[in-house]
């Protein structure tokens, strides 16, 4: 996928109440205006990055990226679960992530309990795959940092407003 690593930032928005509820696993959703505007390389599946939430810590993250096939999904969706437990939720606030490398692909499950499996076998492949150094140093790009600025994005700034997507190259 050449697009990876991806930057890419949108509001937290609601999604199916199921990540923490049903599955124990918390996660955060971009509004349909991210999701729409993936590079077409960037197919469903799971994929593994960093993630800072307002002008937040960056901390190692998970993304489901597509129909969530298990569930059914009709519409795609765009749903990061952030390695860190936080102490309340962040409806509204700005996730920005940057997508560093690729997981598995999607896939339904017989039950829930193996999709629970799954994903906790794909968050402990995110945190060791994170701790390479071509990908650790990615924690600590500019993008993260750029929150404060409204100019217009760039391929060469990631300075942008809360609903705007970069590519990383």
């Amino acid at each position: 996928m050449k697009s990876l690593p991806y930057f890419c930032r949108g509001e937290v928005v609601r999604g199916f109440g199921r990540g923490s509820k049903e599955l124990g696993i918390p996660t955060a959703n971009f509004p349909d205006s991210v999701v729409d505007n993936l590079p077409a390389d960037i197919s469903t599946g799971i994929y593994y990055g960093w993630a800072c939430v307002g002008n937040g810590d960056v901390y190692k993250m998970v993304m489901s990226i597509g129909w969530n096939p298990y569930y059914k999904n009709t519409k795609k969706s765009m749903e990061t679960h952030v390695i860190h437990k936080f102490k309340e939720d962040f409806y509204g606030q700005t996730l920005s992530v940057v997508l560093v490398g690729y997981i598995r692909s999607e896939k339904s499950f017989p039950s829930l309990e193996d999709l629970i499996a799954a994903i906790n076998s794909d968050i402990e492949e995110a945190k060791v795959k994170l701790e390479l150094p071509d990908h650790s140093k990615l924690k600590e790009d500019n993008f993260f940092t750029s929150m404060t600025s409204s100019s217009p994005v760039t391929s060469s700034s990631a300075a942008s407003t809360s609903q705007s997507i970069i590519n990383g190259h």
